[in-house]
């Protein structure tokens, strides 16, 4: 029922007796004589309420309520479709997103030639997109973009000297899959299998491995097509300088059209997964990351537990227990107990019930639980101890394809800042990898931070591309590569937009350590600051690391219309224009 706000004159019940307090009024009102103008303006108040009351009246019958309307939910207002020539694009986490009426898909490098050479003349942006998986959406830009997606074939394999050619368009999942008939794999993996080839090293990805090197370093020679100088065919031995810097160039020098990869031969891995702390990695970190093809620890915040991922050739193992002691639904069993505890607290009991959450993985479960309350710190200290439960029942081995198991689920939608900082040389580790992460688990203490786990910590070799955050020209350095995250387990807007909030937080407090270990975030997860002192201080600190001039230089002379470029490479990379002396 609509209810109409009316004059306090009108509300008084007929035959109601004035209060005591009117009394003396209304006598001077009965005895005073009755000005003329005191009828007309009670004629006209009577008026305007007749009138009021009439509105009313014409509104409640003329637009009535459904019965069952007190019990219906409140319809967002909902924007106007987008155009159909829109093309709506976003990262995997949906954190970036552009709306584009220019995304190209040619299928042949002469489509690509001239795409790029037409937007040269006419000055328009053709952004390389990759796969846009990127966390910082480094790919994405609404002034127009080019996707490889058509260009996904395998060239040539040399199963001889274990090289293989492909489109750089060709997704690595694809590509493993093309390799496997001939014997061959890639030599190591990101944590996903969904990029593009040519994505995947102009970022410079990489796995984990103290011998093994980013990605970037597979590259054996490549078709880099550039707005104005059209396909340059790069190597080491063709123009080995530029060569070098296009590897990991962040799509700014050219897209990569084509590429030539180092494979090594198909083989199997047999990864051990325990739980220790942190005095016992304290005490074997120089043995393991010597010992170890493949090494990574997942550190639990608020908690003295690491989970050690080991992986290694059969060969090097005595016909283990390829078993886990528990079996999956004992190593859930704490967790679905955490959450349906969880679930009777933050919503009801009758979902708490629900079979469904017996089905669900342990990332699912994670995610849910994290849902209910993702900003309450205690909430999240009970998660994390959760899955360290989990962790300590999935203790264990297990054997397959490197590509199978070197993959792993890092959950659902995240915020993510991941950096890469010198930690010594293969025969002498400094150990200030582990020296970073015990300042970081105290920071997050200390500041009370509702930071989720893991906190992944990998190694790489060093890379001879100078863009990439573990360049170096010493063949025995190491490099650390430490990922902080903060999951994004829900699709309401005002959640998220707290999440990301807190995760901006989370991320400057840790910042505020990296200048100590010299450390520089992945191109695909760093984040332009807003804050106009912020991004000069960046700028200035990306100087201090990488060969900006030289990069810029580069762009200048095979992109002078930035063509290739977005506003994230712009403000990452400032071209400085020449100062013209007055003659």
């Amino acid at each position: 029922m609509r209810h109409l706000l009316l004059p306090r004159l009108l509300l008084r019940r007929r035959g109601s007796s004035p209060t005591a307090h009117h009394l003396p009024l209304l006598r001077a009102l009965s005895s005073a004589p009755s000005p003329v103008s005191s009828d007309a303006d009670l004629r006209k108040y009577a008026g305007y309420a007749l009138l009021l009351l009439g509105c009313g009246a014409a509104t409640y019958y003329s637009f009535p309520f459904p019965a069952d309307a007190r019990h219906k939910k409140a319809v967002p207002f909902r924007y106007a479709p987008l155009p159909e020539d829109l093309h709506a694009v976003s990262n995997w986490s949906a954190t970036h997103e552009v709306h584009a009426r220019v995304l190209l898909q040619p299928d042949s490098l002469q489509a690509l030639e001239d795409a790029l050479a037409t937007a040269h003349k006419e000055r328009r942006k053709l952004r390389p997109l990759g796969s846009g998986l990127s966390p910082n959406g480094i790919g994405l830009s609404r002034a127009g973009m080019v996707s490889l997606a058509l260009m996904d074939k395998v060239l040539h394999v040399d199963a001889k000297n274990k090289t293989v050619t492909v489109q750089a368009g060709i997704r690595v999942a694809e590509l493993v899959d093309a390799l496997r008939e001939h014997g061959l794999t890639l030599q190591n993996f990101a944590s996903i299998r969904e990029q593009q080839v040519g994505g995947f090293i102009q970022v410079g990805a990489h796995g984990t491995g103290a011998t093994l090197p980013p990605v970037d370093e597979q590259v054996i020679s490549m078709k880099l097509v550039t707005p104005a100088k059209g396909t340059i065919e790069l190597s080491r031995e063709k123009d080995p300088e530029l060569f070098y810097l296009a590897r990991c160039g962040l799509g700014g020098l050219g897209v990569v059209a084509e590429v030539t990869l180092q494979c090594v031969e198909r083989h199997q891995l047999v990864e051990h997964t325990f739980v220790s702390n942190a005095d016992e990695v304290k005490k074997n970190h120089k043995k393991w990351l010597s010992e170890n093809k493949h090494i990574k620890y997942l550190w639990i915040p608020y908690t003295d537990t690491v989970v050690v991922v080991q992986c290694n050739p059969p060969s090097k193992w005595r016909a283990p227990k390829l078993t886990s002691k528990y079996g999956k639904d004992e190593a859930l069993q704490h967790v679905r107990s955490l959450y349906r505890e969880s679930l009777k607290k933050y919503r009801t009991e009758t979902e708490s019930n629900d079979p469904e959450i017996d089905t669900l993985s342990f990332t699912e479960l994670r995610d849910k639980l994290l849902a209910l309350d993702p900003l309450d710190t205690e909430h999240v200290i009970k998660v994390n101890k959760a899955e360290a439960e989990y962790w300590k029942k999935s203790e264990g081995y297990r054997m397959g394809w490197s590509d199978e198991i070197l993959g792993f689920d890092c959950g659902g939608q995240q915020w993510v800042s991941e950096n890469c900082f010198p930690t010594g040389t293969r025969t002498k580790p400094n150990m200030k990898d582990l020296d970073y992460i015990e300042k970081l688990l105290q920071l997050i203490e200390n500041e009370d931070i509702p930071a989720p786990a893991p906190i992944e910590q990998r190694w790489t070799a060093n890379s001879k591309s100078p863009m990439s955050p573990a360049s170096s020209s010493g063949e025995d350095d190491v490099f650390s590569w430490v990922g902080i995250i903060m999951y994004l387990p829900t699709s309401d807007a005002r959640q998220r937009k707290d999440i990301t909030e807190e995760f901006f937080s989370y991320r400057s407090l840790a910042q505020s350590i990296w200048d100590d270990y010299s450390a520089y975030e992945h191109w695909a997860k760093i984040e332009v600051p807003k804050d106009k002192d912020e991004l000069a201080e960046l700028q200035a600190r990306l100087r201090r690391r990488f060969p900006v001039d030289a990069y810029n230089k580069a762009r200048m002379e095979l992109d002078p219309n930035k063509v290739l470029s977005n506003a994230k490479l712009e403000k990452l990379f400032p071209v400085l224009e020449p100062v013209h002396q007055a003659k």
